[in-house]
């Protein structure tokens, strides 16, 4: 079993290293991702008013939700304040700014299983990030808006961190998935039609299963086998991610070892440098592109791509 640590004092390198072999590393609140708690609960609670965000399945049909959500979502992604926290959160907890690359931080939203469970509030099934054309090196930062219970929370399979599984990860291009499926999401409300990377085989054993208050992180690796735990609390949970990438691990390919996965493109353009939100070398991103952008398959995802309203 994968250690778990809590609160821990190490040095980044050591935490890098750590996650990589497949440990998990959880953190207190802290005021900067408090702050950003506080930035995505207030913006939650105004594009749902006057109804309670947690209890909107009572409140609203499906469509309505998912048509807010569209709304609500990319305006968080780009909202200013968010560039400027993330950093403070990384800087936190002992992140070289110069060396550490970041995506934007998503809102991630797990209604009840009756209710909106596709599209834009996708319940994710077990996988890996790495079958979604992460790289390796990829450390993926957690946190919950509101209060989270073992009925709603996140699952980790840490049993299969080493062991290769079944699964068609080669279905997915990255490209392709900015090109023809991003932009979707909102409009796939009753059932999700998207083909996306799945086991072909069962898993056995127990899940483990995290509870962090409001602004607490866990951090793991993008090779962690996890999911969305099937939402019965009765109550919506609201939550944000984002993912980093180390820019000199990345230049020398150090990382979690790949078992399985064999999806393509990379999602190495998306990172953005702590410091000053400068892009990843060219050179870097070399190492980890397949040349599968082609035309019809645009290596970067931009707001333009999205259908308009």
């Amino acid at each position: 079993m994968s250690q778990i640590h809590f609160d821990a004092c190490c040095s980044d390198d050591e935490r890098r290293a750590a996650l990589y072999r497949g440990e998990l590393f959880v953190y207190s609140p802290s005021p900067a991702t408090l702050r950003l708690v506080e930035l995505a609960r207030a913006m939650i609670e105004h594009a749902f008013a006057p109804h309670d965000p947690r209890r909107v399945d009572q409140a609203l049909p499906v469509e309505q939700c998912a048509a807010i959500l569209a709304k609500l979502k990319p305006a968080f992604i780009h909202h200013p304040r968010c560039k400027a926290l993330v950093p403070e959160i990384i800087a936190s907890i002992g992140g070289d700014l110069e060396q550490v690359h970041f995506d934007v931080p998503r809102m991630r939203s797990a209604y009840p299983e009756h209710y909106l469970t596709s599209g834009i509030a996708y319940a994710f099934h077990a996988h890996r990030d790495t079958w979604y054309s992460a790289p390796p090196c990829q450390i993926n930062w957690w946190l919950p808006i509101w209060e989270i219970e073992t009925r709603n929370c996140l699952a980790f399979y840490l049993e299969y961190f080493d062991e290769p599984l079944a699964n068609n990860s080669e279905i997915y291009n990255y490209y392709e998935w900015n090109a023809k499926n991003r932009a979707s999401a909102a409009q796939h409300v009753k059932f999700d039609a998207r083909e996306q990377p799945k086991l072909r085989q069962p898993i056995a054993g127990r899940d483990l299963r995290l509870l962090v208050p409001p602004g607490g992180l866990i951090l793991f690796s993008a090779a962690q086998l996890h999911a969305t735990v099937p939402n019965t609390s009765g109550l919506a949970r609201y939550s944000i991610d984002f993912r980093t990438v180390h820019a000199g691990d990345a230049a020398r390919r150090i990382g979690a070892v790949n078992r399985d996965s064999r999806s393509t493109g990379t999602t190495m353009r998306d990172y953005l440098r702590a410091a000053d939100l400068a892009p990843l070398p060219d050179e870097t991103v070399a190492l980890y592109d397949d040349g599968s952008a082609v035309e019809g398959r645009p290596a970067v995802y931009t707001p333009a791509m999205a259908p308009q309203a």
